[in-house]
């Protein structure tokens, strides 16, 4: 991309004034679960998932793409309880295109993670191969990843959340692990060829092929609070899946926090990446959504998206939601590890190109001179970290009489202008 010529971009941007702003904490319900490790290998026990293995079954533990709280952890310890039992587990890696949609982009994406080889205990085995194993009532194939299906058994792991584009009774979860993540390209591709106002329906018919025909030997569900915490560890027989899903979804959504905020001039995000959400962020914690098939939460006129996460190896999928961004994100997007995923999901929206501004000051500023409020100044700007970091945000000197009107929100410092370095970016971490 050529050096842009920001001359009359400046003039128009400069005169732009922007808020001063408050740092406030916001409390949430936190259901936690203190011992994780524990918590995992007494719910396999209760559920008896490791008793009923044999003595040297090969046994595919998945692995999901998402920032989970504990993940690694609690592969390791499902990896040891079942390594216990006389199997032998490995790890694949269950992310339908994700990775830029190769084994090794997929392996990268785990180890960005940390989830490795020696922090699991475990080999991963990692490929885009896949078999067919069945067919829906509606007659589309079921492709499972190869190496999963000639496992003596698959145990499921995955959080349990409302999904970022569609509303159904199994969103994202283990359902959706078993359609998409374990579906790979194939999978994932011809679950989204019809739309998302069909993922509903074609996640649970898949889903329900893999659960008769594949050698799922249970799952292990977990649920988070709104402070990215383990709020809940459950281990399920396959037959216990399909009807508890849907319950843990429910208290999951419960938990989500959301911005309190409503309507949102300027919206801030400092950072998105496959790390935190599968579109960057939460849509369904700010309420910006790529498809018309998911609503809910505030209205936001105007998004900033500032940053990319290191984790996400240049995977911007989700920038195209927001109306600017800086230079310093769009030097980080790889169109080869973007691309993947809109061309799975048919949804170009996710990944379109912002108006791309070359300072964090600029983009801001953008956002409050197109906002469409006539005083400028009393501009309704609210900055988070990202959308897994709820706690702690900023907010506009003009939303302060809102914000002292909620129990749940305390104002946590004097009111400070937006502080940029030289190069006009301001430090991660809205609100720390």
């Amino acid at each position: 991309m050529p050096a842009q010529h920001t001359s009359s971009i400046s003039r128009i941007l400069d005169p732009v004034p922007l808020p001063r702003v408050v740092p406030v904490t916001m409390s949430f319900e936190r259901p936690r679960v203190t011992d994780v490790e524990a918590a995992v290998r007494q719910a396999i026990d209760r559920a008896g998932i490791a008793a009923a293995v044999a003595p040297g079954a090969r046994i595919a533990v998945t692995a999901g793409s998402r920032g989970i709280a504990n993940h690694s952890l609690v592969i390791a310890t499902a990896v040891r309880a079942l390594r216990a039992a006389g199997a032998d587990p490995f790890v694949v890696p269950a992310m339908g295109s994700h990775g830029g949609a190769t084994a090794d982009g997929q392996r990268a994406l785990l180890e960005g993670m940390g989830i490795t080889e020696a922090s699991v205990g475990a080999p991963i085995e990692s490929s885009m191969e896949v078999v067919r194993i069945g067919t829906t009532p509606d007659g589309l194939p079921v492709n499972m990843d190869r190496l999963a299906s000639q496992a003596d058994g698959i145990l499921l792991v995955n959080r349990v959340k409302p999904h970022v584009g569609f509303r159904g009774r199994y969103e994202s979860g283990l359902f959706k692990m078993m359609a998409i993540g374990l579906g790979k390209q194939h999978g994932a591709g011809l679950c989204h060829d019809l739309g998302f106002g069909q993922m509903a329906r074609n996640v649970e018919s898949i889903a329900t092929v893999v659960l008769r025909e594949a050698p799922v030997i249970g799952a292990i569900a977990t649920v988070e609070n709104a402070y990215h915490e383990t709020a809940l560890v459950e281990a399920l027989r396959p037959e216990e899946i399909a009807g508890r899903e849907p319950e843990l979804l429910e208290e999951a959504r419960r938990l989500l926090p959301v911005l309190p905020f409503d309507p949102v001039d300027v919206l801030v995000i400092d950072r998105i990446g496959k790390d935190i959400s599968g579109t960057g962020f939460d849509t369904n914690v700010i309420g910006r959504f790529h498809t018309p098939y998911a609503s809910g939460g505030p209205e936001v006129t105007r998004l900033v998206i500032l940053d990319l996460t290191e984790v996400s190896h240049g995977n911007a999928n989700g920038v195209g939601i927001a109306d600017f961004t800086t230079r310093r994100l769009y030097e980080k997007m790889s169109f080869e590890d973007t691309y993947p995923n809109s061309l799975t999901s048919t949804v170009p929206i996710s990944v379109k190109l912002p108006m791309v501004l070359d300072t964090d000051r600029l983009a801001i500023k953008a956002a409050v001179r197109t906002c469409n409020i006539r005083d400028k100044s009393a501009v309704r700007l609210v900055r988070i970290r990202d959308t897994l970091s709820m706690t702690e945000f900023e907010i506009s000197e003009s939303l302060v009489p809102e914000a002292s009107r909620m129990p749940a929100i305390a104002v946590a410092g004097d009111p400070r202008v937006l502080e940029f370095d030289e190069d006009g970016n301001l430090p991660l971490g809205a609100g720390h």
